[in-house]
């Protein structure tokens, strides 16, 4: 998948929270200073996790047409898209199952993993490659706090526009075919 930086419809609207991420990496909820998974913290209340993965394969079906195929993101696509994303001011977008917009999220951390040995990622247990675009979502929303401690959520779960590098091709060379063949009428 490619994103066009001048296209204002390409790149990340949401990030949403999900029982099953399709980048197959759950997020964990952070305690004050160490990961406890069983008692956390109320008042912290933020989530940790990769948002987007360079190169990892993610599986899609269209069930109308019952075509199957994979998507993968380049690693300089993940950060243009995570760049695009805080450009274009959308921390505060989220929903739940891509299905429901929610409010009381932010993602108030970003970045992108640049070393798998001393990253802030590793020490909280992850073991992701470099190019990962790693958040932390702070929630302020008494349901979705409450799906997380009761294990409905787990990972996140990118919401946006990109176009597909084969189809963009085609689409660019029938351009081009269109154009000779002008040229040949107007002629």
């Amino acid at each position: 998948m490619i994103i066009d930086e001048k296209d204002p419809m390409h790149g990340i609207e949401a990030v949403s929270v999900v029982e099953f991420p399709a980048i197959e990496e759950n997020f964990i909820a952070l305690a004050k200073h160490e990961v406890q998974l069983k008692e956390i913290d109320q008042e912290k209340r933020i989530l940790m996790g990769p948002a987007l993965t360079p190169n990892k394969k993610i599986y899609r079906k269209n069930e109308k047409t019952k075509r199957e195929w994979e998507i993968y993101f380049k690693e300089d696509t993940v950060r243009k898209a995570s760049e695009l994303f805080l450009m274009r001011s959308n921390q505060n977008n989220a929903t739940l199952e891509h299905a429901k917009d929610i409010d009381g999220m932010s993602v108030v951390e970003s970045w992108i993993i640049e070393d798998d040995v001393h990253d802030k990622s590793v020490k909280y247990g992850f073991s992701l490659p470099k190019g990962t675009w790693m958040i932390s979502m702070k929630v302020n929303n008494d349901d979705i706090w409450k799906r997380v401690k009761a294990g409905e959520v787990k990972g996140f779960s990118i919401e946006g526009y990109f176009a597909d590098k084969y189809e963009m091709s085609l689409i660019e060379n029938n351009n081009e075919e269109i154009i000779n063949q002008l040229k040949e009428l107007l002629k």
